[in-house]
């Protein structure tokens, strides 16, 4: 092997990375909240699954709660981007709580079509991961019709009522090629699977992806800025292996990266999670800056423009108090 030297040392930055529209309009959806109504303003979960955003909302006033029943009764209550069940909404109200409902609007999306297939008496096949606050609360709007799919090795196990009414639907940060391949094996097992009437895997999931695959190609190392409980994180742990990356790793901000994941290594990928602010990516690069990896090189494979409006309720009270 070539010797290295730093010019040879090159990190190539996949765009789009970090935030998508649903965890930006959640987070600032809370800041808003700060700003509006003053701390402290209590959130259901993790508003977005990454440490350093719900530190840095702590430190302005938030309070993160497990369960609704621990935010004091008539509080505000912020729920978070995942979504969650109606008998969350009905908790909410019996203890008098005022909500802004922060559920990414595809996450709502999935929602809707849980309730519509179940209102047509179908089966639903939710592919997700067991556990995932998505998952949970997607489950919640429709449990008698819904059975999770956790994966390729749980397709041999689905056991359904009736084959001609079923249909899947799917957790919106899963990998897009490993879902492809569940729902081909789904089919073989159940001919008779519709598919939902749009891709339930959110855009900026699967253009992330997508940038990650084009990096790994040429990158021997893959870092995925992003927090352990990130689902969409961890995908791309997954898809940069899958894509040609001798090794891929999720780290939470720069200080996770260890000095022999660089050697002899010439090209380093970044990319980062939608729920990772963009200060976390900038602290990464300066890091491999001082390892000898300065030269830094875009790759855009697809434009994300995607922008969602803030929360309905909160929208009311801003409008009124700007008035």
């Amino acid at each position: 092997m070539e010797p290295q030297t730093p010019s040879s040392r090159r990190v190539l930055v996949a765009k789009p990375r970090g935030y998508c529209a649903g965890v930006d309009r959640a987070v600032v959806a809370v800041e808003k909240a700060l700003e509006q109504y003053g701390a402290p303003i209590y959130v259901r979960k993790q508003i977005v699954h990454n440490t350093h955003v719900v530190k840095t909302l702590e430190a302005r006033g938030a309070v993160f709660v497990e369960e609704t029943e621990e935010v004091p009764e008539g509080s505000i209550v912020v729920f978070s981007a995942h979504g969650v069940s109606p008998a969350v909404h009905d908790e909410a109200r019996q203890r008098g709580l005022r909500t802004i409902d922060a559920t990414c609007p595809l996450v709502t999306k999935v929602h809707n079509e849980a309730r519509r297939f179940a209102g047509q008496d179908y089966e639903i096949l939710l592919i997700g991961h067991e556990g995932h606050e998505e998952v949970e609360g997607t489950s919640g709007e429709a449990p008698e019709h819904i059975q999770l799919v956790d994966g390729l090795d749980a397709v041999d196990r689905v056991e359904v009522k009736d084959p001609s009414r079923l249909v899947w639907l799917s957790q919106t940060t899963l990998s897009v090629d490993e879902t492809t391949e569940t729902v081909s094996r789904l089919k073989q097992r159940f001919p008779g699977l519709i598919d939902p009437p749009s891709d339930d895997i959110c855009y900026a999931t699967q253009n992330r992806q997508i940038a990650v695959k084009e990096i790994a190609a040429e990158a021997q190392l893959v870092i995925v800025v992003g927090s352990e409980n990130s689902s969409n994180s961890k995908r791309l742990v997954e898809v940069a292996k899958d894509y040609g990356a001798d090794a891929s790793y999720l780290v939470d901000n720069a200080d996770f990266i260890q000095d022999e994941w660089l050697e002899g290594v010439t090209t380093v990928g970044v990319t980062s999670g939608a729920s990772v602010p963009e200060e976390l990516v900038e602290e990464v690069l300066a890091r491999l800056a001082g390892l000898g990896f300065g030269d830094v090189t875009e790759v855009e494979p697809v434009q994300e423009k995607m922008r969602f409006a803030l929360p309905h309720e909160l929208r009311k009270d801003l409008r009124v108090a700007s008035s």
